[in-house]
């Protein structure tokens, strides 16, 4: 904007932020932030707008960027609700609860299998694809190099 008006100078734009529910200031479109500003300027004018006390200013930028962004902030609030379902998705077998672990048990049990048990419930219940491993018909040394 290239005259800024006084009662913009009053503004926090931290907490305009904060009650748009967006996290940094650059996810808001400079043009819509000048396009705001002028409407509210034209709509109540300079001297209405000197009376107004900061956080009343802010209430009053943040509905009308609210208005001039619905589809961002449709966008963001989908983007979230997403993450947080993914989130929820992957710490559900955790939510089971503790698990109970007999000492006395452990020493039979293979540590690879309890390596692969752990690795499949943090993976959500995937299947190994090692299976076929064994099965080969080559009697080979498996560790070696062949040139």
């Amino acid at each position: 904007m290239p005259q800024k008006e006084p009662w913009t100078y009053q503004l926090d734009w931290l907490n305009i932020i904060s009650i748009l529910g967006l996290d940094s200031i650059k996810q808001i479109p400079e043009f819509k932030k000048e396009k705001a500003l002028k409407k509210i300027s034209k709509q109540y004018g300079n001297n209405l707008l000197d009376a107004f006390t900061p956080n009343e200013l802010d209430e009053l930028v943040a509905n009308e960027l609210k208005d001039l962004m619905k589809k961002e902030l449709i966008i963001l609030e989908k983007r979230q609700e997403k993450l947080e379902k993914e989130i929820q998705n992957k710490a559900a077998p955790f939510k089971k609860g503790i698990i109970g672990i007999d000492l006395s048990e452990m020493n039979d049990i293979d540590p690879d299998d309890i390596i692969k048990f752990f690795n499949k419930a943090m993976r959500g219940g995937e299947d190994d694809d090692d299976k076929d491993d064994d099965t080969d018909k080559y009697d080979d040394d498996r560790n070696g190099y062949y040139i």
